[in-house]
């Protein structure tokens, strides 16, 4: 995203833009995803910062990962997903109503790792180490010892790029709601990093991670270009021709590979609706060209193909704070409440219920702030609020008002959300069948986010090296009341497993894996990366818990 000062014209833009649709849609968004900007929120998260001056660019993002060896699981899939509802109580400024979705997730998402050769860790090549291109849909891409002697260490990894399947909830601007009111919408987005990490050469564009951006539409072409250097205001506003959900409609997600790049089909089970998006050059995906000597920023247009053949603990982005290939996630960390501001996407100058601004060094992290009267004018919910990294774990998603916070049933579907609920996905073997995951895993990328807190997370183990490698690196993390935590239950009709993500008294939970987030997400994951100079770096950026089988798995179809 830009950054969210908003100039006059822009303002005036998004004025006009929102008195003219005809859907209470917001028909101006942004002009271009920027991952480098600390607004960033959709972007993937990255293993070190590569934001302006260094700063913290990501978000939090509790997940569970599906591990199989079969081939076809690491680049296939289908699950069918229930978009949650929000609660019958409104918010309200002082905290003391309801929590709707867009205040505990800008958006949720399904992942697959995907072939890039301009992205990191080894674009163009480097010393004694010539680049190795990526064949889609094969485990020959498995580069992950740490040893730099070995033919398969990491730095010799062939560009990776990752593929997220975005949803997004309505109800407040600026998060990516494609509708003010109660609709979903949804996006598939593709990300890289133009650096090569064996040299820290960045490549001609700053050494950014960049994205593209195309909302799922039912007739499967883009409503605006979705290349990092073309996106422009058609490419984030919403048609006609966008597939919009309804709360608690049930999906049916639609991974697979084709001649011209990952396609993701989407089916509304509950409308009929379909849509779709293919990541392929023909829809205008690209990527940025390595170029370490160029003085301007160029890209390519191709088709976007899944890297792995399988999933498990090695199939992984070597350029990514997560460690995983085949997963679903969560993104929270970026809605505070705010009381009033500087100007509109600026700063909190009165803060909201529950901020303390207890960050180490005493910064106010609440940017990309609105208030009540401009989101009453644009068609939002009434609610001043503040969507900038929430870097001292104080805002609404770290307090009890998740699903299933309350023991008392009744009084927590007053005020809080439905939660999401999908199903393990199946995939496609070689011969056609359609198989479960045969384990899965619990992560959670706080080590990477606790950069800030008091006392800070020492998460690099060597080059560099903290003092206490792992001290103070906790979950829940400080500051923070409550996290969130996955759980299972069984649909209605009693035929198949489901995930769910809240509190532990979601009613019909069948496991809450030890009632915790700190059981379920378990010890502290070393992780190692390339780094310059030949010696890899070793970082804690995870919390992992590995399971050794699918505690629930799918009714294969």
């Amino acid at each position: 995203m830009r950054k969210l000062a908003w100039r006059v014209q822009w303002f005036v833009l998004l004025l006009l833009g929102c008195m003219a649709s005809a859907q209470s849609t917001s028909t101006f968004r942004q002009q271009a995803l920027d991952c480098n900007d600390q607004s960033g929120i959709l972007c993937a998260e990255v293993y070190d910062s590569i934001g302006y001056g260094g700063a913290y660019t990501g978000h939090d993002e509790p997940s569970v990962l599906f591990y199989s060896g079969v081939p076809g699981s690491g680049n296939t899939g289908v699950y069918f997903l229930r978009l949650p509802k929000d609660p019958p109580t409104a918010p309200k400024q002082d905290g003391s109503g309801g929590t709707f979705n867009f205040q505990l997730h800008p958006a949720f998402w399904v992942g697959m790792a995907l072939c890039d050769d301009q992205s990191a860790p080894n674009p163009g090549g480097s010393p004694g180490r010539p680049n190795i291109p990526c064949k889609a849909d094969s485990d020959s891409n498995i580069y992950d010892d740490s040893d730099p002697t070995s033919s398969r260490y990491i730095g010799n990894h062939p560009g990776s790029g990752f593929m997220e399947m975005q949803f997004f909830p309505p109800g407040w601007f600026p998060s990516i709601s494609c509708d003010n009111t109660n609709r979903w919408c949804s996006a598939l987005l593709t990300f890289g990093v133009s650096q090569n990490s064996n040299t820290g050469n960045n490549g001609g564009c700053g050494g950014a991670e960049w994205a593209n951006f195309a909302f799922v539409t039912k007739s499967g072409a883009p409503g605006g270009p979705p290349s990092p250097l073309l996106q422009n205001g058609a490419t984030f506003t919403p048609t006609t021709d966008t597939l919009f959900y309804n709360p608690g409609d049930l999906l049916r997600i639609d991974l697979r590979d084709t001649e011209h790049g990952l396609k993701i089909t989407i089916t509304d089970l509950t409308t009929g609706e379909r849509g779709s998006m293919t990541a392929s050059a023909a829809n205008g995906y690209a990527s940025l060209n390595f170029d370490p000597t160029g003085a301007t920023c160029t890209q390519t247009f191709n088709d976007s193909h899944p890297m792995y053949a399988t999933s498990s603990e090695h199939t992984r982005v070597p350029w990514a704070a997560h460690s995983y290939n085949i997963a679903f996630s969560d993104e929270i960390g970026h809605f505070e409440y705010c009381n009033a501001v500087n100007r509109e996407g600026g700063h909190c100058t009165q803060d909201g219920v529950n901020d303390l601004d207890t960050a180490l060094n005493g910064a106010e992290d609440d940017v990309g702030c609105f208030d009540a009267a401009f989101e009453s004018f644009v068609g939002s919910l009434p609610i001043g609020g503040c969507t900038g990294t929430d870097i001292d774990f104080d805002g609404v998603p770290y307090q009890l008002v998740w699903p299933g916070t309350f023991a008392n049933n009744k009084l927590d579907r007053a005020v809080h959300s439905q939660p999401v609920q999908f199903n393990s996905p199946l995939f496609k073997d070689g011969q056609g069948g359609t198989r479960n995951y045969s384990r899965v895993a619990f992560e959670a990328d706080l080590p990477r986010i606790e950069f800030d807190t008091n006392p800070p997370c020492q998460r690099h183990i060597s080059n560099p090296a903290d003092p206490n490698p792992g001290q103070d690196c906790v979950n829940p993390p400080a500051g923070a009341n409550f996290y969130p935590l996955y759980t299972t239950a069984q649909t209605q009709n009693g035929d198949n497993c489901i995930w769910q993500l809240g509190g532990s008294h979601i009613p019909g939970t069948t496991n809450t894996f030890g009632g915790s987030s700190t059981i379920e997400f378990g010890s502290l994951l070393t992780l190692a990366y390339p780094a310059a100079g030949g010696v890899p770096t070793f970082r804690y950026n995870d919390f992992r818990r590995v399971l050794n089988n699918n505690p629930c798995p799918t009714q294969e179809q």
